[in-house]
């Protein structure tokens, strides 16, 4: 990346000219034909005629001996504006540094350093960056890091490299902060695995640098134990000494768009998403908030669809997009160069592409179960796990999860086995010898688990059983349920009206059929989606803070992808009931802030579903990791 791109040459001629307009010494007198032959040297280069004004400067330089130095600094900074660092170094030569005055000894290492980088000079490159950025001033902290770790990485010192961009990250902003972080991630990429799982080894969980490993090692195909969310403070809390109305961190568009697929594999799966989301829209509405219009539209379930339908939302004014649902359509979205809305995907791409930063991703995540469990488990006292799993994706990735966290909190892994059948689960398994502080977990659909756990049973197996949220059908069976006695798992607490606050599950689901069984987790999830939007700016800088959701407690990372965490229950005879203290249960969700007349009616404009493209092939991605 460069950080002065060209295409912005002008704009950034113009903040450079006025800045270093203002910096002539003023202990020379100057005579008015020379201050306005300066002028029109500022003027070329604010009108971004770079050649022209250098030509300008290196004649006032033959004109002026008292500002040679100054002109021909500002020559040399001309033709780098014009991407023509190379042309700058005879002039560069000439200046005398102890002639200069104010920041332009700093100016002059900066381009003599761009200058040595682009002759492959790393060695000076380094030397001419090596100043601390405390000693810096702001308006130059960006650039010199750039190039020192540009001079860093041609020096092969990748990690170098990488913690010297991340630095940059928090200052950056639409493709330059995009580009940033994929060269960080490349970068430490180049580092290699093994080195880097020994550095994440030795770093304390503060050490920024670690989630950077994290996500660089994830993109490498490695499962990595990641810290369960710092839930500190619910969002929407009342500000202190203000009025009860006014409710801390809430903003919302004026218009949104809802990008779902309306038909093909994903309809059904959309449909509880999108009645979720609008059973909370209304909501909200109760307490007279400031709401935007909604608009929805289809992405048909494909890549070229949900582009489509992201760029017609843009053409139409919406001002937020959430949305698309499969992995692959939220992979083509943010596949475009330019994302000029910001996005709230309902997904995670499945090329593990990094969310800009105006971009979140929110997702149900088996990962995220598997980890859970594994920090469950420890937490009950089990050191000694067995993992028993089915063959399906959502198990797999539970399971590779589960391992990575377990062995992060000190346990350790007895056994780990894929079943293929369940009728004989436990053939050739063995749990003679099982600790005393043993435990099993396992992630796998209701009718499997109903025919492993009486087998466990039958084998004198008494090791207490934790599972993922796939385990239960979202409706209690009270002889069906019976075989899965005892068995915790994790889900969403709006299942079970474990959160306050909000709409009442079980009044929903007599209802709306895309609030019942199973399907009652996508309708959480689409009331989450709502639920997040007017809080997405205040989860991602306030690190910490977290939204108390229908789908579990809310909050956000800094690379903006929203994480769960859940509540667990236990299947007690025959009917699965929340574990008392599993949440906090003071913690309602902040609804919308009351505003203006409490009689007033808010916006609920809703457009009905459009298309954005017709005809399209269907995917064959998963909507939620389920």
């Amino acid at each position: 990346m460069r950080l002065m791109r060209h295409s912005r040459a002008a704009a950034i001629g113009l903040l450079f000219s006025l800045t270093l307009s203002s910096c002539v010494p003023t202990n020379v007198q100057r005579s008015p034909a020379d201050v306005a032959a300066e002028q029109s040297a500022d003027a070329l280069a604010r009108q971004g005629q770079f050649d022209q004004a250098a030509q300008a400067y290196l004649a006032l330089a033959g004109q002026s001996s008292g500002n040679a130095d100054h002109y021909r600094l500002l020559a040399a900074e001309a033709w780098r504006q014009e991407g023509q660092i190379q042309r700058a170094a005879p002039t560069l030569a000439l200046i005398k540094r102890d002639r200069l005055t104010d920041n332009e000894p700093l100016r002059l290492d900066l381009l003599r350093a761009e200058l040595a980088l682009s002759q492959h000079d790393a060695a000076t490159a380094l030397q001419l960056t090596a100043q601390t950025n405390a000693t810096i001033p702001p308006e130059f902290q960006l650039r010199l890091l750039e190039l020192r770790a540009r001079a860093l990485e041609e020096s092969r010192d990748y990690w170098g490299a990488a913690r010297t961009r991340v630095q940059m990250d928090d200052q950056l902003s639409g493709i330059d902060h995009s580009q940033n972080r994929q060269q960080i991630l490349s970068l430490l990429g180049k580092v290699g695995v093994d080195p880097l799982k020994q550095r994440a080894a030795a770093m304390k969980p503060s050490d920024r640098m670690l989630t950077w490993v994290n996500e660089a090692l994830t993109q490498l195909g490695v499962t990595v134990a990641g810290p369960q969310p710092s839930l500190q403070q619910p969002v929407g809390t009342l500000l202190p000494g203000a009025d009860a109305n006014v409710r801390e961190g809430y903003k919302v568009p004026q218009q949104i768009a809802l990008l779902l697929p309306g038909d093909g594999n994903f309809a059904a799966a959309s449909e509880s998403v999108r009645e979720g989301f609008f059973t909370a829209y209304i909501d909200a509405g109760h307490n007279h908030a400031p709401r935007p219009s909604v608009r929805v539209y289809n992405s048909h379930g494909t890549a070229d669809g949900a582009v489509k339908g992201y760029q017609q939302a843009v053409t139409d004014g919406a001002q937020l997009v959430v949305g698309p649902l499969t992995r692959g359509e939220v992979a083509a979205v943010f596949s475009q160069k330019n994302l000029p809305v910001p996005l709230l995907a309902l997904n995670h791409p499945d090329d593990k592409q990094l969310p800009g930063n105006d971009t979140s991703e929110f997702g149900l995540l088996p990962e995220t179960e598997g980890a859970q469990a594994a920090d469950h488990m420890v937490e009950r006292g089990v050191r000694h796990a067995y993992v028993l799993v089915s063959g399906d994706d959502f198990a797999q990735r539970a399971a590779n999860a589960f391992k990575a966290e377990f062995a992060a909190r000190g346990g350790e892994l007895v056994h780990m086995t894929t079943l293929t059948t369940f009728t004989s689960a436990l053939a050739g398994l063995s749990f003679d010898n099982a600790a005393s502080d043993a435990g099993i977990f396992i992630s796998m659909r209701p009718n499997q688990a109903r025919l492993l756990i009486p087998q466990l049973a039958v084998a004198n197996v008494h090791l207490p059983v934790f599972a993922t949220s796939h385990i239960y059908e979202g409706t209690d069976n009270a002889t069906t349920n019976r075989d899965l006695e005892g068995v915790e798992f994790s889900d969403a607490p709006w299942l079970f009206n474990a959160q306050p606050g909000l709409p009442n599950h079980d009044d929903i689901a007599t209802q709306l059929p895309a609030a019942q069984g199973s399907a009652a987790r996508l309708f959480a999830f689409g009331m989450d989606a709502w639920n997040l939007v007017p809080y997405l700016d205040w989860l991602r800088s306030h690190p910490g803070s977290y939204l108390p959701g229908a789908s579990g407690q809310l909050t956000a990372d800094q690379f903006g992808r929203v994480r769960r965490v859940l509540i667990w229950a236990k299947f007690q005879d025959g009917l699965a009931r929340p574990i008392s203290g599993s949440l906090e249960m003071d913690d309602v969700p902040a609804s919308a802030p009351p505003t203006g007349d409490p009689t007033s009616t808010p916006p609920d404009t809703i457009a009905p579903a459009s298309s954005a493209s017709s005809n399209a092939p269907t995917s064959t991605d998963q909507p939620t990791g389920h």
